[in-house]
C-alpha cells in the first residue's frame, strides 16, 4: 500500500531534509565537520538520480532533474558559509524556506493549482507560488522578530516577493539552489539594515 505518490513522498523528504539544519545547528561547532553530511549526499543523490536507487526521491519519466542533488549542494555551502559564523539565522532562513516554501508549492500547487502561469516551457501554479511567498515571509519574519528587528516585517515581505519569484523563474529543479542561497544572501544583507 502506498500512502503518498511519486510527487507527494519526494515534497515529504523535501520538507523534512530541511529539518536537518537544526541538528547541524544544535550538534555540530565546526562547520567542516557538518559538511561531510551534505557532502556525503551529494554523492549518494547523484548515485540515485542516475541508477533510480531511491525512488520515493526521485521524479518519474521525462521531469527527471538534478534537484536532490542541487539541494544538498546548497546544504553543502550553507553550512560552510554560515555555521559557525554566527550567521545561522541566515542559513535557517534560506533552508527552511526551501524546504517549505518549495515543498509545499508542490503539493499545493498540484493539488489545487487552478491558476497556471507559464514560465518559457514550464508551467506553475499562482496558488503553488503563493505557498513559496507565505513560507518565505513567515520563516524570515519569525527569524527577524525573534532577534528584536522593529522593521522584521518589511524585511520579511521582501524575502516573501524575492522567494516566489526565484522558485517561480528557476528551471525544475535549479530553484534548489537559487532560491536557499539567494534567500540567504538576501537575509544577510537585510541583517546588516
Amino acid at each position: 500500500m502506498k500512502i503518498l505518490n511519486g510527487e507527494s513522498s519526494r515534497k515529504f523528504i523535501h520538507i523534512n531534509v530541511s529539518h536537518w539544519w537544526f541538528i547541524a545547528i544544535f550538534f555540530f561547532d565546526n562547520a567542516w565537520i557538518a559538511a561531510i553530511v551534505p557532502a556525503s549526499f551529494i554523492v549518494i543523490n547523484y548515485v540515485s538520480y542516475k541508477n533510480q536507487t531511491f525512488k520515493a526521491m526521485e521524479r518519474d519519466g521525462s521531469k527527471k532533474d538534478l534537484g536532490t542533488v542541487y539541494y544538498v549542494i546548497s546544504l553543502l555551502i550553507i553550512t560552510l558559509f554560515t555555521l559557525g559564523n554566527n550567521l545561522e539565522s541566515v542559513g535557517a532562513i534560506g533552508i527552511l524556506t526551501l524546504g517549505y516554501g518549495d515543498g509545499f508549492a508542490a503539493i499545493i500547487g498540484e493539488k489545487y493549482g487552478k491558476t497556471k502561469i507559464k514560465i518559457g516551457s514550464n508551467f506553475k501554479s499562482l496558488e503553488g507560488t503563493l505557498m513559496v511567498v507565505f513560507f518565505g515571509f513567515a520563516i524570515s519574519g519569525f527569524v527577524f522578530a525573534s532577534m528584536g528587528d522593529t522593521w522584521w516585517s518589511v524585511k520579511a515581505l521582501l524575502i516573501g516577493v524575492v522567494s516566489g519569484l526565484l522558485e517561480l523563474y528557476t528551471k525544475e529543479g535549479f530553484d534548489n539552489i537559487t532560491l536557499p542561497l539567494g534567500v540567504s544572501y538576501l537575509s544577510y544583507l537585510l541583517m546588516l539594515i
